[in-house]
């Protein structure tokens, strides 16, 4: 089943296709003059019924939409040294079909395994060797620069949950959060994936540290992430007490209290929960 780790840089190719060219570039491999990245099928099957599918395909293509270069884009979590058997399919396949040099390209946030999915898969026939290009936390660049945050905002979120954990975390979460009133609202939601898939204690640690700077720089999103955050712990503790005094609490009424964002109304309910004897009593 595919992990929120997986579905997320595929997504960011989905919004940004000319990622994979970047990401190339930051693993040493020379990319072509390109005039446009444009995503490609991922069915990659021959005339057998069996059916093999790539996680993500892009072609690099020049002026006239002539593909210069196919990227298959595999995201692997560990080494899987079954995937030596399909990957060698993809890159024949799609070279077959769109007539132009392939290249395969693996991402992995574990260094270790990462290492390993760059095991060399020989194929048999002499002299030819596949070599997986990988990326992962040693390649993946640590963006800490609020103009590149800007201007590549897909490689900031890249950045962001490979670097996150890190002794770097902080100041990489500062300069996404920061980059975030320069971009087009659809790419705001990178920030969201980057909360949800990084460790709650990093997280924490962040909203300690952007409370602690917020009158200092204007950051109206981060202002709004942190009282969000807070509300909801209001809520929870909230449906806490509810739950401790055995008061029946209906559906509707817990949307209500979950939804609610105003702190002083949260507070206002809980002091009524006290005491209260129905939920009526506690919204009065």
């Amino acid at each position: 089943m595919p992990t929120h780790e997986h579905e997320f840089l595929l997504e960011l190719v989905q919004h940004r296709p000319s990622l994979v060219a970047t990401l190339l570039a930051e693993t040493g491999v020379p990319v072509p003059a390109y005039e446009k990245a444009r995503l490609e099928s991922c069915d990659l099957n021959d005339r057998e019924p069996k059916e093999y599918r790539a996680d993500s395909v892009v072609a690099l293509v020049d002026g006239k939409g002539k593909p210069l270069t196919a990227v298959i884009l595999e995201v692997q979590r560990s080494y899987d040294k079954s995937k030596h058997w399909p990957w060698p399919v993809y890159l024949a396949t799609l070279r077959g079909r769109v007539k132009c040099p392939t290249v395969l390209l693996v991402f992995c946030p574990d260094t270790a395994e990462a290492h390993k999915c760059a095991e060399a898969i020989h194929m048999g026939h002499p002299d030819w060797v596949l070599r997986p290009i990988v990326l992962g936390p040693d390649n993946t660049p640590m963006i800490t620069d609020i103009q590149r945050a800007i201007a590549e905002p897909e490689l900031m979120a890249l950045s962001s949950i490979v670097h996150g954990a890190g002794d770097q975390g902080i100041k990489i979460l500062q300069v996404l959060f920061e980059s975030q009133q320069h971009l087009a609202k659809e790419q705001q939601s990178y920030a969201d994936f980057v909360l949800k898939l990084l460790p709650e204690y990093i997280t924490a640690s962040f909203k300690e540290a952007a409370v602690a700077v917020l009158d200092d720089i204007e950051v109206p999103w981060v202002r709004r992430w942190i009282d969000h955050g807070e509300a909801r712990g209001e809520a929870k503790a909230l449906l806490r007490i509810l739950d401790v005094r055995g008061l029946p609490i209906t559906d509707e009424a817990r949307a209500r209290i979950q939804e609610c964002k105003d702190e002083e109304t949260l507070f206002s309910w809980m002091d009524k929960a006290i005491t209260a004897t129905s939920i009526d009593e506690v919204f009065d």
